[in-house]
């Protein structure tokens, strides 16, 4: 139990009614998850507000609300502080209310459209392995030290945020890397937090469903690099022509990696094979378990946050080529009559392109590529098209299916992945809208020696149909294909 004055004691406030000088025993923004005793914030979220939900929040048992606009009806048992932003501020009260959590972490966050996952989980792992107590909060799963904890968005809310970042400190963790999203930017789900530094992968196409133009996409990823301190570092992919402009505002100490351009830290892939690749880092030539030139840059950006961080580059080496791909990422299976499938998460144009491009530097001219992919649904539209027109590029054969059609009809989607497709190409072009079906058929059609590639959902283990979440996983279903027509 907190007393509010201590928590909202560092908020702008416009306006307070009632004593601050109350316990509570919660934060709460879901007007559904009230309890007795708790602060209720009324937050503008994208599909409602919080507002609307005051009165019946007081009627539940809240004892004290935050807002941006006072209700026209004042409980005077109730206590109401009036601020200019609630989103901000519960990221503010949140950490107050845990204790300030993230000043007790060496916190680091990753964005970038592609790389996060894969960036945030190898620190991880990196540092648990050089001897370190370490969290994650990541797009696959969350972890406290070895404790795993169910991941149900990119970044969480500012709540459940500084909640696990507590339980970090209570476990004894030392580090935190979590994935940045987007969306939890724009959100203000990260204020309040204390950040030892950023890390920027990338910026390609994706989420123009909620950033409307790219330009406001860079707007939100910039923001994150913005906010950070002097204290901190910004590391950035110098690779990307958008690395400048994330970095031109901020007050941290800005270091760049690439494997073109001129860096603070630099890696050159000298061979690839679909079981990995060596790589010169830093001049040290390391054999990784990674494939694809996307995974150098995410490789190279593990390697230079963790100099940064001032681990040892002789360990971070020798760690780095113990690691395994992750869960989801370029992961491969092979069939007993010599048919490589690989699943990945790609699910926007530059990932989808990166994949295949690491599977064409590697595969021999005899061998086919197969590529099943499809598109989510009630998501940015304008991807479709031109995913399907890079899997028709660079592919000897495409399959259209569905990803996660959620309240769209997978035919209509697969439609408007056609329109990407010239006249050419279509008769390379089947399309399928079962998934299982789609695996199938692309195995049916493979030779020993092809490559199929499954993209798209990744490390998900369901498929949401309109709203309903039913059980599969590519993983289980390549595997089980692959045993069922060729054993």
């Amino acid at each position: 139990m907190k007393i509010l004055s201590e928590i909202v004691q560092f908020v702008p406030i416009k306006k307070v009614i009632g004593s601050t000088e109350i316990p509570f025993t919660s934060i709460v923004f879901d007007s559904r998850k009230v309890n007795r005793g708790c602060l209720f914030v009324a937050v503008k979220g994208t599909n409602s507000d919080g507002h609307q939900y005051i009165s019946s929040s007081i009627d539940n048992g809240a004892i004290a609300i935050i807002c941006e606009i006072l209700p026209n009806e004042i409980n005077k048992d109730i206590t109401y502080i009036q601020v200019e932003c609630t989103s901000k501020t519960l990221g503010l009260i949140a950490s107050a209310f845990y204790n300030y959590p993230s000043k007790k972490l060496k916190l680091v966050g990753i964005t970038g459209t592609n790389g996060k996952t894969t960036t945030a989980t190898l620190l991880y792992l990196m540092v648990r392995k050089l001897g370190f107590k370490a969290g994650l909060l990541s797009t696959v799963r969350n972890y406290v030290d070895d404790n795993a904890i169910e991941a149900t968005h990119t970044t969480p809310d500012a709540v459940q945020i500084n909640k696990l970042l507590n339980d970090m400190v209570i476990a004894g963790c030392e580090y935190c890397f979590m994935e940045v999203s987007s969306h939890a930017i724009d959100q203000e789900r990260i204020s309040g937090l204390q950040f030892a530094g950023g890390v920027f992968t990338n910026i390609t196409h994706d989420h123009l469903d909620y950033h409307k133009t790219f330009a406001e996409y860079i707007k939100a990823k910039k923001k994150f690099f913005d906010e950070l301190s002097s204290e901190s570092f910004a590391l950035v992919n110098a690779d990307d022509k958008n690395s400048g402009v994330m970095v031109q505002n901020t007050k941290a100490k800005s270091r760049t990696f690439a494997l073109q351009s001129v860096a603070d830290f630099k890696a050159r892939i000298i061979e690839s094979h679909f079981d990995g690749s060596m790589l010169s880092v830093d001049n040290n030539d390391v054999w990784t378990f990674f494939v694809g030139r996307f995974n150098a840059y995410n490789l190279l950006g593990v390697y230079a946050s963790l100099n940064l961080l001032g681990f040892n580059k002789d360990e971070i080496l020798t760690a780095l080529s113990e690691m395994k791909p992750v869960e989801g990422r370029f992961e491969s299976f092979r069939s007993p009559n010599g048919i490589t499938a690989i699943v990945d998460y790609a699910h926007t144009p530059d990932a989808l392109l990166n994949v295949l491009n690491a599977i064409n530097q590697i595969r021999n001219d005899d061998q086919n590529v197969i590529t099943v992919v499809g598109a989510g649904g009630d998501r940015d539209k304008t991807k479709r098209p031109e995913m399907a027109k890079i899997a028709a590029l660079n592919s000897n054969k495409v399959i259209l299916t569905s990803d996660n059609p959620r309240s769209e009809n997978p035919i209509t989607i697969i439609e408007e992945m056609k329109a990407g497709i010239d006249i050419v190409s279509m008769k390379n072009v089947l399309a399928i809208t079962d998934r299982k079906e789609a695996i199938r058929t692309a195995c049916l059609l493979a030779k020993s020696g092809d490559v199929i590639l499954i993209a798209g959902k990744g490390h998900e283990t369901y498929q949401e149909i309109k709203g309903v979440k039913h059980h599969f996983d590519d993983r289980e279903i390549i595997n089980q294909l692959f045993n069922e027509l060729y054993n």
